[in-house]
């Protein structure tokens, strides 16, 4: 089936001037044309332009303007003939011309619209709003015209005029592909999926159709966005972009083996990307595969010393492999870099009382204590260390605190501290 585009071929309309402009009088059954010399020149530039020998039209056109220039049609088909050789500066003012002269004649008007739609689409509007009003009951014109309104920025009407032109033809795939893409755009995810099935019915390999319908999914939070973005990487496998969308994708589902398949496709020869470094990681940590992940993250800190969130990842690897003291390191360049994000002072503080550092376990808990309100497992982390240091005055208390504020939310810990808080009256009674 032939594809029929949005913006589509210019229109041209044929007619042959009578004489003095008047209607020629005609038998039944047959047409008549009165000897006209004028009507020879029209007859001439209509040849040349079927044999689209366009520049040889423009001579008998621009002669019979010049004894006639009130007559709209040969405005017209001049500037379909510039319009064909490319010289729509020349084109627009032929078409205006047209109209002024004959504000009916809808081939002009959606001709200078189509003229416009790409150098000056606000402009094309007018025109196109004139087309869709003088062919109410074709779609081509309101598809046009919310081609005009979308790339000038109006959406709301944009969404209309498409509609309008769906009503008109439910099976213009090419409209419903705009429509679901524009709909995209305004976060109308559901309603966007709809039009790119729609365009997907008629064009099963459409590119656009294909990945739209993968990100409206995706908008939807629904599962079957992962098909769909390899349904479309099977007709534009080297989209790169849309791949690591996928591996995405795949990792939050922790689909690993699957993002790590994917990742191996979008590798080229060369030093690996920061992007892909960042990726691979991701990957290598939901897998647990701390050793691993270790070499990729250096990696990519080698490239990039000054990211946050690197060196900060790289310090929580450390953590889970035990390695407090590289841990330590990298979380302390994180906070250097962003000492806003609380999840570095969180694990550094982790890495402290796991390493056995007490006193600069509280120092931290006492710095993220300036930034929130302290949860009930920082204040059992404290309650630990006072009780570690034997401050037993201050273990007790942080204990008792930490009962208060968990509400038996953690029974494990509720139970340590209770066990603890029996020893440590014991211990205070028998001081005193």
């Amino acid at each position: 089936m032939h594809r029929r585009t949005v913006a589509g071929a210019l229109i041209l309309c044929a007619i042959v001037i009578p004489c003095h402009g008047q209607a020629p009088p005609a038998s039944k059954g047959t047409k008549q044309k009165i000897a006209n010399p004028l009507n020879d020149l029209l007859d001439e530039a209509r040849k040349y332009i079927e044999a689209q020998k366009f520049e040889a039209a423009i001579g008998p056109l621009q002669t019979f303007l010049a004894q006639k220039d009130d007559f709209a049609y040969a405005h017209f088909q001049l500037g379909y003939v510039y319009t064909a050789l490319g010289r729509s500066k020349e084109a627009r003012p032929e078409y205006e011309r047209a109209l002024q002269l004959d504000p009916k004649m809808s081939e002009a008007a959606l001709n200078l619209g189509i003229l416009l739609l790409n150098e000056d689409p606000a402009a094309a509007v007018s025109p196109l709003e004139k087309s869709v009003e003088l062919l109410p009951a074709q779609s081509r014109p309101r598809a046009l015209l919310g081609l005009a309104y979308e790339r000038s920025g109006d959406l709301n009407n944009a969404v209309t005029s498409y509609e309008g032109a769906l009503a008109l033809d439910a099976k213009d795939s090419e409209t419903s592909l705009h429509l679901g893409q524009l709909l995209i755009r305004q976060n109308r995810a559901v309603e966007a999926e709809g039009r790119f099935r729609l365009a997907l019915a008629s064009e099963p390999e459409s590119r656009a159709a294909l990945l739209g319908l993968a990100q409206s999914l995706e908008a939807e939070k629904k599962p079957e966005a992962v098909d769909a973005y390899q349904s479309y990487l099977k007709v534009q496998p080297d989209d790169l972009a849309v791949r690591q969308r996928l591996v995405h994708l795949l990792v939050e589902d922790q689909k690993f083996d699957q993002a790590l398949a994917e990742m191996e496709k979008t590798q080229k020869s060369g030093a690996p990307s920061l992007e892909s470094l960042k990726l691979r990681a991701d990957i290598l940590v939901g897998q647990k595969k701390w050793d691993d992940a270790v070499g990729v993250l250096k990696q990519a800190v080698a490239l990039a010393p000054q990211d946050a969130q690197l060196r900060g990842g790289l310090g929580r690897t450390y953590l889970q492999q035990r390695d407090f003291v590289n841990a330590a390191k990298e979380l302390k360049a994180a906070i250097a870099l962003d000492s806003r994000n609380l999840t570095y002072w969180k694990d550094l503080i982790t890495t402290s009382y796991l390493g056995g550092d007490c006193p600069g376990t509280l120092a931290l808990l006492d710095e993220v204590a300036k930034r929130e309100p302290t949860t009930p497992g920082e204040l059992f982390i404290r309650a630990l260390c006072y009780d570690k240091l034997q401050q037993t005055k201050a273990a007790l208390e942080v204990y008792q605190n930490f009962l208060a504020a968990d509400q038996d939310r953690n029974p494990d810990q509720v139970w340590q501290a209770q066990q603890r808080i029996i020893v440590l009256k014991k211990t205070l009674e028998k001081k005193r």
